[in-house]
Parts: structure tokens; sequence; C-alpha cells
């Protein structure tokens, strides 16, 4: 099988810029000759092996990074907006998308937010609810696709954020993390109270006073300690994180300030080091994970999908929840899978039977038509409302990598990795799989023909050429 060639132009310039090095300099460094540099950063000729090692003796460059990126997850995202009817008669083929996306990145970043804009005021437009109309944003980005899109461009890892809550962690005695928090607060002169009634999380700043809803589960409410402590004693840093941000606007610049709150808690509970060690020691376990942090399910499986610290970097997994209408309400991907974007997600996908099972986990191997085969991993995670006649709020989640690292989870044990028919095909959402044979296809493929037979129906009522 022919190696593929690796283009990354854009990270070569960029990491050269961010060197603060000329042309010359840096091509003196890596040992080619100052035209071949130049026609490397332009992508007119791959990065060649010996430019690989030098980047990483040179200056240390985690080369995994030339290879993945904005650019497979921007590839995926126009790929996804190109299959808006719009685009039904003019889909550039798939090599255009992925030069542009490597040589011009920003170009392909303006691409989506002008379509973005374009879909938000066509649903403004055909929408008979009021209230989707009660402010007037124009074509601006709405505040959680913006702080959304945030979270995906950076990996969902934020070192700064991940180093300080980590380094909060390692403070924390013998009494453990909850101890900590709890002492942490009362030490900055909170009073912090339980009661049935109160909402999960309810701080009045006037009285200093953190009241904790003693209802809900031990490992939400030590998450929540922690989440109180990020708003008050990491202020700063989450506020030099939102500068450089630059957010479009105040309401998503506080979306993501809760969001970056979050990620302190979830990652002083599963401190990024001890974490790191203790699931590859348990093989991604998720329950003896769960036991050993005093974390939830969710919290275990979330977190393994923010282990991308260079240097240091763990299973590249996906992690997604839906609910029951199959709506994904997290999201999150670090591998070449990227959740559909406008539209549902696959059907055959096993996360939508996780909620035929609760208290199970169902384990899938599923091939994407691009051919990358993955073992995926679903569970249901209700959350109970504390008292009979509560609601309950019942979600599935995901958590999958590529099939290459199954040897390192304990959930591909007897699996039959090699048999190619135990590979379930799944794809992203039905109007850019390029399936033919399909039975639960709901929309034809917009890059492929349909021929329609009066005279015969099969489980489609069309043909896809």
């Amino acid at each position: 099988m022919a190696t593929q060639k690796l283009y990354a132009g854009a990270k070569l310039r960029e990491t050269r810029q961010r060197l603060g090095l000329t042309q010359k300099d840096f091509a003196t460094k890596l040992g080619v000759s100052l035209p071949y540099l130049n026609q490397m950063e332009n992508n007119n000729r791959p990065v060649s092996t010996t430019v690989v090692l030098a980047l990483a003796q040179e200056f240390g460059f985690d080369v995994t990074e030339l290879s993945t990126g904005d650019s497979e997850r921007m590839v995926s995202d126009m790929r996804e907006a190109l299959a808006d009817p719009l685009f039904a008669d003019a889909i550039p083929p798939l090599a255009d998308l992925r030069l542009t996306a490597s040589n011009a990145p920003a170009m392909a970043r303006a691409f989506l937010d002008l379509h973005r804009a374009y879909r938000q005021t066509h649903e403004r437009l055909a929408s008979l609810d009021e209230a989707l109309g009660r402010e007037d944003r124009g074509s601006q980005q709405s505040p959680w696709e913006e702080v959304r899109d945030f979270f995906h461009y950076c990996d969902n890892y934020i070192d700064a954020v991940d180093r300080a809550a980590e380094h909060f962690s390692h403070a924390a005695g013998p009494g453990g993390i909850r101890l900590h928090a709890l002492k942490s607060l009362k030490s900055a002169g909170l009073k912090v109270n339980f009661n049935d009634s109160a909402p999960v999380r309810q701080f009045d700043p006037d009285s200093r006073t953190l009241t904790m809803s003693s209802r809900t589960a031990p490992e939400t409410q030590t998450f929540q300690l922690l989440l109180q402590i990020a708003l008050l004693h990491q202020n700063k840093l989450l506020e030099a994180t939102l500068d450089l941000a630059r957010f479009q606007s105040d309401e998503a610049r506080s979306i993501a300030k809760i969001g970056l709150a979050n990620y302190f808690a979830g990652a002083a509970l599963m401190p990024y080091a001890d974490f790191l060690a203790e699931a590859q020691a348990t093989r991604h376990d998720l329950e003896l994970l769960s036991h050993r942090f005093g974390a939830s399910i969710e919290q275990i499986a979330h977190r393994l999908s923010t282990l991308q610290r260079p240097g240091a970097k763990g299973i590249p997994f996906f992690f997604v929840r839906v609910d029951q209408a199959g709506t994904i309400t997290k999201r999150h991907s670090a591998t070449r899978l990227q959740f559909a974007r406008f539209g549902g997600a696959c059907p055959l996908w096993n996360v939508h039977r996780a909620f035929e099972t609760p208290g199970r986990f169902l384990r899938q191997l599923a091939e994407t038509p691009d051919g990358v085969r993955y073992i995926s991993l679903a569970r249901d995670v209700s959350k109970w409302g504390g008292s009979f006649g509560a609601p309950v709020r019942r979600y599935a989640i995901s958590l999958g990598c590529e099939v290459r690292h199954a040897d390192e989870l304990v959930y591909a044990d007897g699996l039959d990795l090699n048999n190619p028919h135990v590979y379930e095909p799944i794809g992203i959402s039905c109007r850019i799989c390029e399936r033919q044979n399909c039975h639960q296809r709901a929309v034809p493929p917009l890059e492929r023909r349909l021929t329609i037979n009066s005279n015969r129906r099969e489980v489609l009522p069309y043909d896809v050429g």
C-alpha cells in the first residue's frame, strides 16, 4: 500500500513564524534548501521524512500535529456545509477542500462563518416561532455555536486552565479533593450549606454563601464545589483566557466562562498526569476510573477526550452525548470522526441503542465511508431527580477511538478485530454519506445521481448511482 504524502504547509509556516525565524534560517536548521522549504510551505511539495525528524530533534515539535488538528476538522465541516441543498450543483471535489483547509485555513473558516450566517437567517425566515427573532443578531454566529467551536478548535484542551487545576488537586491532603475544596472555600470566607430544596448550586455574593443540593450525587456535588473555586480563585486566569479568545458577544463570553470553570472542575477532579497514568494502567476501564477518582461515568468519558497535552497525549478519543430524540448535547472528537453539525447523526451508531439497555456498556466495531475503523462504547447516563415524581433526564454517551488503539482498551477484549465483516457501516449524516445500499438512509446523498424506477421498489424508493 502506498504511503500517503504529508502536505502541511500552513502548519510548517505557522511553526516558523512562532519561532521568529526567516525562511533562510529555518531551512538551514531543517537541513533543506530555501526553495525546497518555500515549496513545502506552499504545499507544492510534501513534507519529507528528513524535515519531520529535524522538527522533532531541533525544536521538540510534536510531529503528530502535522497530520491532525484543524485541517481535517475543517475539511469535515466544509463537507457538511456543502451538503446543504444550496450547493447541490456546485460541490467542489474533496481534493480542493483539503487544499483549501491546508493552504488557506482563514478562507475556510470565513466560508464556514458565511454559511452559518446564511443558515441562521434562513431558519429565522422559515420559522413561525417569533421567539427565535426576539434578539436581532443579524448574521452573527450564535453564542452557543461560537463557544462550541472555540473548544472544538482547541482540541478540547486548555493548557493553562488544565495545569492550574492539576496544581490545585496536588495540594489536596489525605482527605481528598472534596475536603480540600470545602476548606479552600471556607478559608476564603464562604459559608457552604447543603439542603434538600436548593438548586444544584447557588452562590449569593452578598452573604458569600454557597448553597448546594443534598439530593445530587456526591460526584456532582464535588464537581460543583470545584466549579465555584474556579469562578472565585481562578477568575483572573479565566478572564485572560477569554480575552485571548475574542468572543463576538457578551453572551458567548459568559457561556465560555462557565465552560472554562467546568473544565477546571473536571481537570481538578481528574488531574492530568495522574488520570492519564491510571487510564493507561486500567486499560481505560471507565468503571475502575470512576471508583478511583470519585467521578461519574460521563465525567470520566469526557475527561478521556481532553487528554491532548503536547508531549503527553492520551489516546485520541471522540466523545458525544445525545438525548432520546437523537439531539447531540455534547460533542468532541480528537479523531478523524467528526459529528454532524447540520442534521441528525447516523442511526446505525450504537449510541442510539444504549437507551434500550440501561446500565450496560454496548460495544461496536464500526467503519466510516473513508475506510477508517473505530471501536465505539455506548451507555445510558440517566440523571435522577432525587425524589419520587421528579423528572429524570435521560441521555446516552459514546466514547470511541480508531481501532488501531484497541489493544489499549479493556473493552476490545474478545472482539474479532481482524474480521472485516464485523465492522458496521456508519456515517456522519445521510446527506454527505456516500454509501449506496444503506437500509437506514433518510435522505439521498447530494454527491450521487439517483435512478428512479417506477416498476421496481427495494428498501429505498431510488437507486444511488
